[in-house]
Parts: C-alpha cells; sequence; structure tokens
C-alpha cells in the first residue's frame, strides 16, 4: 500500500514538471509564431509585409495601422488585427527598472580616443543610442565621424563589427581613416573593409539609405555597430527653402530620425550624426550659434554634443544634452593620428 502511495506521487511530481516543461516550451512557440501565422496574413501579404522590412513580429508590433496599410494593401481594421495578435503574442507591456538595468549594463561605448572626451561622455558614445554633434564649418564633426568609424573596431566581444556611413556632402575620405588607423595600432586595410559607405545625393535617397541599413544586418548578416550619418541636415535644407515648406521638413526629418532610432534600439547600434548650424540675429549677447532642424532633432538625440573652435587652434566639445550626464566640457587638438590632449 505505501509502495503504491509513493508511486502515485512520484507520478504527480512527474506530470508536474511536464507541465512545466509544456508550458514553458509553449511559451517560447509561441514567441516564435511566423508573421504568417497572424490573423488576416496570408503567404502574398506577408511576403508583401517581408519585402519592405516587417518579417518578424516585433517589427509589426511597433508599426503604426498607417504603416501597414501602405506595405501590404490591407484595410485599417485587418491592420490593427495583425498589430494587436503581435503584440499580444510578443506580451509587450511595462517591465521592471532592474531588468532595463541589466539591459543597460550590457550597453557599449566607442571611444574617441581622448581621455577627457570620454570622460564626459561616460566613456565614449553608447549603442543603442543617437548622439549628435553640432557645429559650424570646420569644427571637427566630420573628424569625429571618422575616428568613430576606426575606433569602432575596438569594442570587446564585436565579431566583425562593421560601420555603415551615409556622406550627404562628400566629406568622406579612406586616406583619413588610413591616418586614423595607423594612428591607432591598426591594419588601414582591415579598418577600411569594416566600413560601408553610400552616398547619398538628396533627402530622399538618404532616408532609403538608412532603412537599408537592416538589410545589411538581416539580409547580408553584417554585425552593423555604428551608423555615421554626416550631415544629417544639409539635403533637408537645400531642399525646403521658405516657411511654407517648414512643416513637410520637419515631417520627413521626424520619420528619418525615428527609422535612426528604432535601429538603434532594436539592434544595439551607435548612431552618428553630424548637424549644421545657423546664427540666430535676435541673439545679443552670448554665442548666437542654433542648432538646424529645431526640437524636432533636439528631442530624437539622445546625446547633443556641441563642438565649437578654441585657442590655437583647439576644438572645444560641450556636451549640451544628455538623460544621465551632467553638463561639461572637454578641449583636445585635432591631429593626423586622431585627437590629443590639451
Amino acid at each position: 500500500m505505501l509502495a503504491k502511495t509513493q508511486r502515485t506521487e512520484m507520478n504527480d511530481t512527474k506530470n508536474k514538471e511536464d507541465n512545466k516543461v509544456e508550458t514553458k516550451t509553449s511559451k517560447q512557440s509561441k514567441k516564435e509564431v511566423d508573421v504568417r501565422y497572424l490573423p488576416g496574413v496570408g503567404p502574398a501579404t506577408a511576403e508583401k509585409l517581408s519585402t519592405v522590412g516587417y518579417d518578424n513580429l516585433l517589427s509589426i508590433a511597433v508599426a503604426s495601422p498607417g504603416e501597414l496599410v501602405d506595405a501590404a494593401g490591407v484595410t485599417e481594421v485587418a491592420a490593427r488585427k495583425m498589430i494587436n495578435a503581435a503584440r499580444d503574442t510578443l506580451e509587450m507591456g511595462f517591465e521592471s527598472a532592474d531588468e532595463i538595468m541589466l539591459r543597460r549594463d550590457k550597453v557599449k561605448r566607442i571611444s574617441t580616443g581622448n581621455t577627457s572626451f570620454d570622460e564626459m561622455l561616460g566613456g565614449g558614445i553608447e549603442t543603442g543610442s543617437i548622439t549628435e554633434i553640432f557645429s559650424e564649418f570646420g569644427g571637427g564633426k566630420t573628424q569625429m565621424g571618422h575616428i568613430f568609424a576606426v575606433n569602432m573596431l575596438k569594442l570587446k566581444e564585436e565579431k566583425d563589427p562593421i560601420a555603415v556611413y551615409i556622406d550627404t556632402e562628400n566629406t568622406f575620405r579612406p586616406e583619413r581613416i588610413k591616418q586614423l588607423a595607423i594612428g591607432a595600432g591598426m591594419d588601414p586595410n582591415v579598418v577600411l573593409k569594416s566600413i560601408k559607405v553610400a552616398r547619398a545625393y538628396n533627402s530622399d535617397h538618404q532616408m532609403l539609405l538608412s532603412e537599408k541599413v537592416e538589410e545589411l544586418i538581416k539580409k547580408q548578416g553584417l554585425n552593423v555597430k555604428l551608423v555615421v550619418v554626416d550631415s544629417l541636415t544639409a539635403h533637408f535644407r537645400a531642399e525646403f527653402i521658405g516657411r511654407g515648406t517648414l512643416a513637410v521638413r520637419q515631417q520627413k526629418l521626424n520619420k528619418h530620425m525615428h527609422v535612426l532610432l528604432k535601429l538603434a534600439d532594436q539592434y544595439g547600434i551607435a548612431v552618428y550624426v553630424t548637424n549644421q548650424v545657423m546664427a540666430k540675429p535676435d541673439v545679443f549677447f552670448g554665442d548666437p550659434t542654433a542648432a538646424i532642424g529645431g526640437h524636432i532633432v533636439a528631442h530624437a538625440s539622445t546625446f547633443r554634443i556641441y563642438l565649437r573652435k578654441g585657442k590655437k587652434g583647439s576644438r572645444v566639445a560641450k556636451l549640451v544634452d544628455s538623460p544621465n550626464l551632467p553638463e561639461g566640457e572637454a578641449s583636445f587638438f585635432v591631429e593626423e593620428s586622431g585627437l590629443k590632449e590639451v
């Protein structure tokens, strides 16, 4: 009788463990549901969605109904059902701050190569964020883009990291990359091969190139860790002239910034953008320099740095905005081998 009772208890325990395993497996399989099994999505619709980048549940869960309507030609009602089903499957909702802290511990930083500049930035520019540097011409914005593209290879525990450089003003120079690589004690050929460069000829082309970064990651399997856009606002400033076009320009710029922010957040990429400036005529005291793009660019950028010319050919970087770092300044010289302490 006692043996029978023990066997019954052992069976009950085994059944409970099996149920736990099944529940865990079902949750995992639930999260790995193919896009084709969402309500209203057949093979044809799935193919249309995949063509424009909506090939996983997360991309659909964070999309707007209008985006899916344009991408797949479905009705707005069907698009909402797809989005809600994707969100339910992924169990999207609130999470505790300690879970976010664990993710923050995995954030990596690309060094500037200068001690004081790195200290001001907490170690360098962050992956998963947009860092904006604005200055007048000759301030050193493009130099910083080249430096980050080289120092990106120094990221630890990253296999074959790649930098994507979107050049809007024909300022990318492989010769400069070679100089910086030699100065950093790296093989110039390896560094040059790790940078993918594209020349953007107008604002639409610029936006298209930023969207194609996702294709490099998904279709070509590249480990993109840095995206440089130099300059962010040059084409928008040239194409949209006068107050009558300001609203359209800001809408396009806002969409462009959100694509970059999504890339940074979803794939753990450090996004570095340079921005032009203008002189505000109504400022009588202090520095009249202001960044182009207004509040759209200001709010979308995680870190904002103002770069200005200092004494004896030096540069001064001022951290204007950051979610977690205090304002500060760092001075340095830009030399052939990189940044040198003042």
